[in-house]
């Protein structure tokens, strides 16, 4: 564990740190924090001194990532989230776009530690110490991604490989040259690197990578896809779940049981996304607690999960969300009337080794939304493939999709967040 302390503790006493902690959130953002002061006045509080429990708490607003994106329209080009002056802010980073126009955040000192920290408990988790060799092939640029996973490997006390800026040959290359023995990218890239290696001959298996760290998107906590990125390195891959205006709020233990939430540094919610009641199954919502400069509190994520309480055989006492994230809300599709999650349809996909990549085309067919599975088929017969995939989709689904085969290396591979769900025009 990262802080055996704070993972084990019971969870009544979690709860009142908690609570000590989000009290002083408030006290020092209202009145300083022009965005948080203006919307819980809107709601009818006076003063800081109110909040004085959990059914304020409960009572508080709830927020959203298009309120954010208007107050930055509004307020450029960092918006009006800001507990300090600017020249209290020492990094930038911004959302990847993937649901929406980017927002951009700052990060004071004490902030970016806490993500460190945050990220501690992540690598952690997934066994990573230090001595560990752990190399991050990612670009480095403003998406905050794994930036905070690199800090976290030297807060761990792990040598942190940097691999910006380089191809997948090269990447490689450095792993092999320097024995990195983790690997922290996105479970896409993951696969991409994999099938790079075996194109020139490499055995990924050989290369002594023991631990792979995934986030950015749903990937590794798709049974198919793990076992597909285990098989492949010879290592046992671990989900992670975080968001920029969030924080790394989400780890794997060794019993990989579902995503321990970190209760030392986030309030958890799940919430009916339509009623608002709390429920077993629906919308996450999150409160962090080590990021006063620019928090949020009550942030609608857009996950839906699954809450489990039953103690996990790690020992940790943080709750879990079984499944990881089982998806996103404003991703799920509507076809002819059948609501599919692009994560269900990839946990199937994955399941057939032959399959290299794959994309979904979305498209309107009258007053319906339609679909179609595009397949890239490796070193065998792609229609043959491509039955079989559309038979496990219709098996699994009970929904007719067509599938067929793409030709090789035409569908795109991704470096951070993949996104294989594409509206199109009709096909022909």
């Amino acid at each position: 564990m990262f802080d055996r302390a704070v993972e084990s503790c019971a969870p009544e006493r979690l709860r009142e740190a908690r609570w000590r902690r989000f009290q002083t959130v408030v006290r020092e953002t209202f009145g300083a924090n022009p965005f948080w002061t203006a919307r819980w006045r809107a709601a009818g509080l006076a003063r800081a001194e109110e909040v004085t429990g959990w059914d304020d708490f409960q009572r508080l607003p709830l927020l959203t990532k298009a309120e954010l994106a208007a107050d930055q329209a509004a307020h450029p080009p960092f918006g009006s989230n800001l507990t300090f002056p600017l020249d209290r802010y020492v990094r930038v980073h911004q959302t990847s776009g993937t649901s929406g126009p980017p927002i951009r955040w700052l990060e004071t000192q004490a902030s970016w530690e806490w993500w460190a920290r945050c990220w501690g408990f992540v690598l952690a988790g997934a066994g990573i110490v230090p001595g560990d060799r752990v190399y991050f092939p990612f670009s480095f640029g403003l998406f905050v991604g794994f930036w905070a996973g690199f800090e976290g490997a030297r807060a761990l006390g792990a040598l942190a490989i940097p691999g910006g800026g380089l191809d997948s040959v090269t990447r490689l290359h450095a792993m092999q040259a320097l024995g990195a023995t983790a690997l922290v990218c996105t479970p896409s890239y993951a696969l991409h690197l994999m099938q790079t290696a075996r194109e020139r001959g490499v055995d990924p298996t050989k290369l002594g990578v023991r631990v792979s760290v995934h986030a950015g998107e749903p990937g590794a906590g798709i049974p198919a896809v793990r076992a597909r990125i285990e098989a492949g390195w010879g290592a046992r891959a671990f989900d992670h779940a975080g968001m920029t205006e969030v924080g790394a709020y989400g780890y794997e233990c060794a019993e990989q049981a579902g995503l321990h939430l970190n209760e030392s540094e986030f309030i958890a919610e799940v919430l009916d996304p339509v009623t608002l009641a709390p429920v077993v199954e629906g919308e996450l919502v999150l409160t962090n607690l080590g990021r006063i400069g620019s928090p949020v509190v009550r942030y609608r994520t857009g996950d839906r999960v699954r809450l489990t309480e039953a103690v996990c055989a790690c020992g940790r006492t943080f709750r879990r969300l079984e499944g990881g994230i089982l998806g996103r809300l404003d991703d799920m599709l509507i076809i002819r009337g059948v609501n599919v999650f692009p994560s269900a349809i990839e946990g199937i996909v994955r399941r057939f080794p032959a399959v290299e990549e794959f994309q979904v085309e979305v498209y309107r067919d009258g007053e319906l939304e339609q679909a179609r599975v595009l397949i890239e088929a490796h070193d065998t017969d792609g229609r043959a493939v491509c039955a079989l995939v559309q038979e496990a989709l219709r098996a699994s689904l009970g929904l007719r999709l067509d599938v067929v085969p793409a030709a090789p290396r035409t569908l795109p591979r991704f470096e951070l967040k993949a996104r294989r769900v594409v509206r199109r025009q009709p096909p022909g």
